[in-house]
């Protein structure tokens, strides 16, 4: 946990699925798409993989190139047909977390700037936030991002945007490939148990912060006199 005597964060940049929305993904069952899908590419079943789906798919699809770039293409695009379709079937049963609108609020009006930055896509967003924009300060999903979270990329092109240096920046998610970017990033780290992620797995991760959702968060750290 950073020191007591650090200074007053300038921006917090918030993940959205399970940090600011209740949206639940089947990834096991989004895998088994994109086994599917492959399968007849490759000409066998593809070997099970740990690395998230994007990165999985990217994988798949450059091992397809090898032998015929045109069908690797195709197979990326169809692929992430797949992936879209299934984030938008998850969008439209979730909800908006009750606090995210008035904090978002609140923040900025106290002068910190906000940045919301997920792996899901804007068409999935909009769905749940449709204003999500013109709450924020930036908000970038897959489509705008230079590389995607836990990439250090992402979040360093949203503080770019918002003129912010990263050991002046908070970064709060659910899962500990957020844990992951921000340290990649040099920025803090805070993880919400308000997603799917365990509490174990998310403390194993080693954040600097932890609590239950984002509220909690903010409540810790106007405690700790890191916002205003």
């Amino acid at each position: 946990m950073p020191a007591k005597n650090a200074p007053r964060f300038e921006a917090i940049l918030f993940d959205f699925d399970g940090t600011l929305a209740s949206l639940h993904i089947d990834f096991t069952r989004l895998r088994r798409k994109i086994t599917a899908l492959a399968e007849p590419f490759l000409g066998e079943e593809p070997e099970a993989s740990t690395l998230p789906v994007l990165e999985w798919l990217d994988e798949l699809a450059e091992e397809i190139r090898g032998f015929d770039h045109a069908l690797g293409q195709e197979f990326h695009c169809r692929g992430r047909l797949v992936i879209q379709a299934t984030e938008l079937d998850a969008a439209r049963e979730a909800t908006l977390f009750p606090f995210t609108r008035p904090m978002l609020s609140e923040l900025r009006a106290s002068g910190i700037k906000t940045g919301i930055l997920t792996r899901n896509s804007t068409a999935a967003v909009k769905v749940v936030f449709p204003d999500v924009a013109a709450c924020c300060d930036c908000f970038m999903a897959r489509e705008d991002a230079p590389k995607v979270k836990p990439d250090p990329a992402h979040a360093l092109a949203v503080l770019e945007r918002l003129g912010v240096a990263p050991g002046r920046a908070l970064l709060v998610g659910d899962h500990p490939l957020d844990i992951q970017a921000a340290r990649s990033a040099g920025l803090t780290s805070a993880a919400v148990v308000s997603g799917h992620s365990q509490h174990e797995a998310l403390s194993a991760a080693g954040p600097d912060y932890l609590a239950a959702d984002c509220m909690e968060l903010l409540e810790m750290l106007r405690k700790r006199l890191l916002l205003p």
